[in-house]
């Protein structure tokens, strides 16, 4: 497991699972939660993951924000990334509209807007355009029923104690990977060293898998070189039903990736929140 693959699914699976995806929730009054994740590599600071989540009514509105810091900015390639996902509810649940994400790599932007329509299909537009060598393109069989990232992440929050046993497909306009979770077991509250978490912690192992698209770096098919998985903590941390993500370990050959929630909070929604939600 790289740096750069746990910062991503941690990302993918570290959204804010909120009552408001129960169908029951719809009624709660409009509220805003936030959390604030730090990841740690050789004891240094790497990178940042802050998350916003606002819902009104039917309505659900939720941003993130992945940066570097401290000592990996500095003698590491820039890297700043925003994702947001909009959508609504219904009696079977969450149900998107659409989704974006705006990264920057040394000095490079790239935007990539998707709205989703009947039938998992998908439409998008990426700035600048995307134009695939031969054999990275993403078929369209692949690319109906994917969800952005941010989108494919509230997908984990909805399923609450049955958070890590599913695959969520995700896609970022270049790459579609599928994210794996499976349960490996659970761990007390009071040894797990995650403040404010209610019961046991669900753990869970998470693979990432190649499925079509734009890919840095040669696939290693060889069983002695397959990516290790990325250990995922899931904590009950007010009182809904759902799961948040609290912890991480993530082996690489040259030590362990950690990842940890530095804040929760959670408040009702100002009028003029509403009118700043995606709708």
């Amino acid at each position: 497991m790289t740096f750069r693959k746990a910062v991503t699914a941690f990302a993918l699976c570290g959204t804010l699972p909120a009552a408001a995806f129960a169908p029951s929730a719809m009624a709660m009054e409009p509220r805003q939660v936030e959390a604030g994740y730090a990841i740690t590599y050789l004891g240094f600071t790497g990178f940042r993951i802050d998350f916003k989540a606002r819902f009104d009514g039917n309505a659900y509105d939720v941003e993130s924000h992945t940066f570097k810091e401290g000592l990996i900015k500095a003698v590491t390639i820039n890297y700043d990334g925003r994702n947001r996902a909009w959508g609504g509810f219904t009696q079977q649940g969450a149900q998107p509209s659409g989704g974006s994400l705006s990264i920057i790599v040394g000095d490079k932007p790239r935007t990539w807007l998707a709205q989703y329509g009947p039938g998992g299909t998908l439409s998008e537009k990426s700035q600048p355009a995307w134009k695939p060598a031969p054999g990275q393109e993403i078929p369209e069989d692949k690319r109906i029923g994917s969800l952005d990232p941010l989108s494919a992440a509230l997908s984990v929050g909805l399923a609450g104690d049955a958070a890590c046993d599913r695959t969520v497909p995700s896609n970022d306009g270049k790459r579609r990977i599928d994210v794996v979770l499976k349960k490996i077991g659970t761990e007390p509250a009071a040894t797990a060293g995650v403040p404010g978490a209610r019961g046991d912690l669900l753990v869970c192992e998470v693979y990432t898998h190649r499925i079509a698209g734009e890919f840095y770096d040669a696939p290693q098919e060889a069983e002695s070189k397959k990516e290790r998985p990325m250990k995922l903590w899931f904590a009950r941390l007010d009182d809904t039903p759902f799961r948040y993500p609290a912890k991480l370990e993530a082996q690489t050959g040259f030590g362990t990736i950690h990842g940890k929630l530095l804040w929760f909070k959670e408040r009702p929604l100002r009028d003029d929140e509403k009118t700043a939600m995606q709708r």
